[in-house]
């Protein structure tokens, strides 16, 4: 069983969080093979996929050794419980809901805790979470990243919404910790066609990216 500490690594290297929302439970383990597939293992099941925790049960047991499992759109303490539960090692909520944190480390779980602004995000530090999620980021890109680092360098910062091939690399050189990617790497056109061969292919050309980044001059 991995410790919270080892899930922390796991989630930052190389720095990718794939989000997984369907409406049809029955793509989520075969997304999480293509995913798997193109180098991408840390795989958030989100909350909103219907019958989440079966979803995230199954994915546990089937991939539970090769990928990272996580939970995600987690907005309650006993909602955390639940996916603790059934497998998930890692939790996301969009929400800067405290009681998450401690639900989440004591079971040894890592945690990421949603903030727009720097009072949320020192707030969810302060609290004890693991990452801060940025979100929704696509307003806010790589210059808010630099701007909310500045005073609070100590902050673990993981944007998600706005994330794609094209703004990766300026959010990974701004300072973020890794990336929660979703519609950008799973699309509607992919989840309509079930073609998991093109999101494996999508899933290697993010995480050549990440790996090749070179810092910004």
């Amino acid at each position: 069983m991995r410790g919270r500490s080892e899930i922390v690594r796991l989630l930052t290297d190389p720095g990718l969080i794939a989000v997984i929302r369907t409406g049809k439970p029955a793509q989520v383990l075969p997304i999480c093979e293509a995913l798997l597939a193109g180098g991408v293992h840390a795989l958030e099941i989100t909350l909103t996929v219907p019958n989440a925790l079966a979803s995230i049960r199954q994915a546990n047991v089937a991939l539970g050794t090769r990928a990272l499992i996580g939970a995600g759109t987690v907005l309650t303490a006993a909602s955390a419980r639940e996916v603790i539960g059934a497998g998930a090692q890692f939790i996301v909520s969009p929400i800067t809901r405290l009681e998450i944190v401690s639900a989440a480390h004591a079971h040894d779980i890592s945690v990421m805790i949603g903030a727009y602004t720097p009072t949320e995000a020192q707030m969810a530090h302060e609290a004890g979470a693991d990452f801060i999620k940025l979100f929704p980021a696509d307003k806010l890109g790589p210059a808010y990243v630099k701007s909310l680092l500045a005073p609070l360098p100590h902050l673990r910062i993981v944007p998600t919404g706005g994330v794609d091939l094209a703004t990766a690399t300026d959010l990974l050189n701004a300072g973020c910790a890794a990336l929660g990617v979703g519609s950008s790497l799973i699309t509607q056109d992919i989840l309509r066609t079930e073609n998991w061969s093109e999101l494996t292919r999508r899933a290697r050309q993010f995480v050549e990216v990440v790996r090749s980044r070179a810092p910004s001059t």
